[in-house]
């Protein structure tokens, strides 16, 4: 089926394809974003959206270089949200995402700065990876939602069947099973039988319907620009949306290279492991990033993309079920 949209794009240096669209993607099963399995997993991606013109599936081929350093794309999309989902591509894959102020400030650092130091030779190591900045609030808002206080397991449970049941099969030639989630409508339309089968409970599903209720006002925080502290408090000022919420949501729409997930409950001793050896709570974590002010999120994404894990003590979680209550 021939594309309704299609362009080749050639980003400024080597995109690291995985390591900048994999941050939108909700677990292996995300029935919004498919890729072939194996070792070169990311050289094809498809992705399905809803767009503020339409639903769309997109298209991601690696037509130069491997999936950790493509040199050339091409793209293509189909559906009514077709040609927006082309014209923002550039800024999904991480157009218009400036690392040249964190690579000076790493540069003025490294000679006095042991972490500054290694910081920049990671830089060096990750040059593909981006910041993605989507263009879609609402679909950013309602993953933050369900991971609100519940293991990632669980919060990748629910997104996948809440969209599977109540989304709507992507057009075009997609893979079996892709996916678009609900429009604001339907989500405040999923009843609350669903939403309980799914796992989400009382507190996370009236937040969503909260969400979707301004899908409209959602979109317009873009025009703020990358994120901020206007942003914030404009998402903020939803109830049941917070601080932690507010800035996982940025970091993914909007391409926030600043604003940190604070509340998390593994960030900062993630942060607080790689910086010193031990593990810290919220305001150590601030305090280890000040220094990167304007680039905080960047340097978590630097030091997250290793797979550092901190040591874990005491019990792990316990993922309870009320499904079938």
């Amino acid at each position: 089926m021939m594309p309704d949209a299609e362009r080749e794009l050639a980003p400024s240096e080597p995109l690291d394809l995985g390591a900048t669209l994999g941050f939108l993607r909700r677990g292996r099963g995300d029935p919004t974003l498919h890729t072939a399995a194996g070792s070169d997993a990311w050289r094809e991606v498809w992705r399905a959206q809803r767009t503020p013109e339409g639903v769309a599936s997109l298209r991601l081929a690696v037509l130069d270089g491997p999936p950790t350093a493509a040199r050339r794309l091409q793209l293509a999309a189909w559906g009514p949200g077709a040609a927006w989902s082309m014209d923002h591509a550039p800024e999904l894959l991480g157009a218009g995402d400036d690392w040249s102020a964190l690579d000076s400030l790493l540069e003025q650092r490294a000679p006095h700065d042991a972490a500054a130091a290694a910081l920049q030779r990671l830089r060096r190591r990750t040059r593909g990876l981006r910041l993605t900045r989507s263009h879609l609030v609402l679909e950013a808002a309602v993953a933050a939602v369900l991971e609100q206080k519940v293991t990632g397991v669980e919060a990748r449970r629910a997104w996948r069947q809440l969209v599977r049941q109540h989304g709507e099969v992507a057009p075009g030639p997609a893979p079996e099973g892709l996916t678009v989630m609900p429009d604001g409508v339907g989500w405040r339309s999923i009843p609350d039988h669903d939403w309980h089968r799914a796992g989400v409970g009382p507190q996370r599903m009236a937040t969503i319907r909260r969400v979707a209720a301004v899908e409209t006002a959602l979109q317009r925080t873009l025009a703020l620009g990358r994120g901020g502290p206007a942003a914030v408090a404009s998402l903020r000022s939803i109830p049941g949306v917070g601080e932690w919420t507010a800035a996982e949501v940025l970091q993914r729409s909007h391409g926030d290279p600043d604003t940190l997930s604070v509340g998390d409950a593994h960030l900062p001793h993630v942060i607080g492991t790689w910086f010193t050896g031990d593990r810290v709570d919220d305001a150590g974590m601030l305090e280890l990033l000040a220094p990167y002010a304007g680039h905080r999120h960047r340097v978590v994404r630097l030091i997250t993309s290793l797979g550092v894990e901190a040591p874990r003590f005491g019990a792990k979680a316990t993922i309870e079920d009320h499904r079938g209550r």
